[in-house]
């Protein structure tokens, strides 16, 4: 897959588009107060974080996921995203939706529903480009989609309908998703 994409240039390209890489907060940007951390400070390349705070997935009294064992993955202008490891999924929940994406940085996607629920809610890289081997396999939860909660916090979706990163009051942006933000 990698092969492929990087010798016809498209990786590369969507890889250059970004302006802001974590080296410097934009002036739009709203400056961190104790115990928060800005998007515009996260890295580009994004970066894998371990996070031994429970974090639990739930659709109504039902639980998906439940770990202390999550990693976050943080990268410039998004919330940071939580990543599962699979033995701490109910993958009997999920099945696969057929829909693939594909990260300039992480790899390739594939999508999944929750059976007798509402749609898509998930989605994993079983491919990812060798930096992101950490997080293969282990699986993220749209917050828009199911209650998604960091240390009893419930978190609030990323805006833009298509983002999975978790909004929680430790972080601060604005966040790309919202009118105006993008690269």
């Amino acid at each position: 897959m990698a092969d492929f994409l990087e010798s016809n240039g498209m990786i590369d390209a969507a890889r250059e588009k970004w302006d802001y890489r974590g080296q410097r907060r934009p002036d739009f940007a709203k400056t961190p107060g104790p115990g928060q951390e800005s998007v515009w400070d996260y890295p580009r390349p994004p970066r894998i974080i371990a996070d031994s705070r429970r974090v639990e997935v739930r659709f109504g009294t039902r639980v998906i996921a439940a770990t202390t064992r999550a990693v976050r993955v943080l990268e410039t202008a998004s919330p940071p995203t939580f990543y599962v490891p699979p033995e701490d999924v109910d993958i009997a929940a999920l099945a696969p939706s057929g829909r693939r994406s594909l990260c300039e940085w992480k790899g390739e996607a594939i999508d999944f529903d929750l059976i007798d629920g509402p749609g898509s809610v998930a989605w994993c890289y079983p491919r990812v480009f060798p930096e992101f081997a950490g997080i293969a396999g282990w699986f993220a939860f749209y917050p828009s989609r199911l209650e998604c909660f960091v240390a009893d916090e419930r978190a609030r979706p990323q805006p833009g309908g298509y983002y999975g990163g978790w909004l929680t009051e430790e972080i601060v942006g604005p966040v790309k998703g919202e009118p105006g933000i993008t690269g």
